[in-house]
């Protein structure tokens, strides 16, 4: 199954309101969807990529130097694409981010097509591990009208939907503002539903260990990314030395190695790399590699169309992120086979590939 072309196409949604978190104000939901053509027939499609900033890039990126250098070849040679398409990042005068962002669009489409010429679903292709995963809900984003009683009330619905927990956003207010927020949420939400603060890498050490042991009696099942970036690995380390919350981080990491650097210092229990922003699954599943020899977790973060089956592909995977429909519209009017969560759970789909089915006429609305 050789690869004829490949097709990457803009989609662009603005959010019904903005939605604050700790250091960025979100206003749009946009993703690339790639799709890649193949002389059996087989269309391997998937979308990712979270927000438009570069996003033109990518798409030229994906025509002119990544699809030309794929062109003929097997398609089932997931890994000698991967690796084929590993120069774009080495240019050292452009942004290797959005190289490998463009690399992951590929990726994902590709792995679709080899799940498809074998009407196999994905996670049961890499072995498989489980048919279902915990689903955890984004919320607790900082709007305009926010209160703690508002926060409560959130959580308590996420609940109610069926969710196992929810990541909810920090990192905005002081410390102590925010373990209020927190706190807020547990009582909303009552004992059982899983709490993980997001501060997005907002704080310094001084003020991350301030939260966590203001938050500590709170059951937290992990707090993300909470240090600055600048020297995270020897803070998330630290913080985890000092408080028995575990520390989840990953996300803003660009390659397993990175990933693999926070491991080896000690500085994680969770991993929640992101194939969209990552390399796609392929980048995705080496990380999970790594991780279970650390005994570290692993998720995705956000993309649940690619999440649930990475995670359930492993046996180290922790569960999948599902934002709600005021942060990503796009996926809940694109998927038109969206899954059901219940009783904390979100069961895979069986169609073969990503089995996603997508809502054409929402498509050509989208279209940026």
């Amino acid at each position: 199954m050789r690869i004829e072309r490949i097709e990457a196409i803009p989609l662009r949604m603005p959010l019904a309101r903005p939605l604050k978190a700790a250091t960025a104000l979100i206003t749009h939901r946009c993703t690339v969807l790639t799709r890649v053509y193949t002389d059996q027939g087989v269309v391997g499609e998937c979308f990712g990529n979270n927000e438009d900033t570069g996003q033109a890039e990518i798409l030229r990126l994906i025509r002119d130097e990544l699809a030309p250098v794929l062109a003929g070849r097997d398609a089932f040679l997931v890994e000698s694409c991967w690796q084929a398409m590993q120069p774009a990042t080495r240019d050292i005068l452009r942004d290797r981010r959005l190289a490998i962002r463009a690399i992951a669009c590929i990726d994902a489409a590709l792995w679709d097509a080899v799940g498809k010429a074998l009407n196999v679903p994905l996670h049961k292709l890499w072995g498989g591990y489980s048919d279902d995963v915990a689903a955890y809900a984004m919320g607790g984003y900082y709007r305009a009208e926010d209160d703690l009683g508002a926060v409560a009330r959130e959580m308590a619905a996420l609940r109610d939907q069926g969710f196992a927990g929810c990541k909810l956003k920090v990192g905005a207010l002081s410390p102590q503002a925010d373990a209020e927020r927190v706190r807020a949420a547990r009582d909303g939400a009552g004992p059982g539903f899983k709490l993980m603060p997001d501060p997005n890498q907002g704080w310094s050490y001084e003020q991350a260990l301030a939260f966590a042991r203001l938050v500590e009696p709170l059951d937290i099942f992990w707090l993300e990314e909470p240090c600055y970036w600048s020297n995270d690995r020897q803070d998330l380390a630290r913080l985890r030395r000092t408080v028995p919350i575990p520390i989840c981080a990953g996300q803003s990491e660009i390659s397993a190695a990175g990933c693999r650097e926070l491991m080896a210092a000690g500085a994680i229990d969770i991993c929640n790399y992101d194939p969209s922003w990552g390399g796609g699954p392929t980048a995705w599943r080496k990380v999970a590699a790594v991780a279970h020899t650390y005994g570290v977790g692993v998720l995705s973060h956000l993309e649940p169309q690619v999440g649930a089956m990475l995670a359930a592909s492993v046996p180290n995977g922790v569960g999948v992120e599902v934002m709600q429909p005021d942060r990503d519209p796009l996926y809940h009017a694109l998927v038109a086979n969206r899954l059901a969560i219940a009783n904390g759970r979100l069961k895979l789909p069986d169609g073969p590939g990503w089995g996603l089915e997508l809502d054409r006429a929402v498509e050509k609305r989208l279209t940026a």
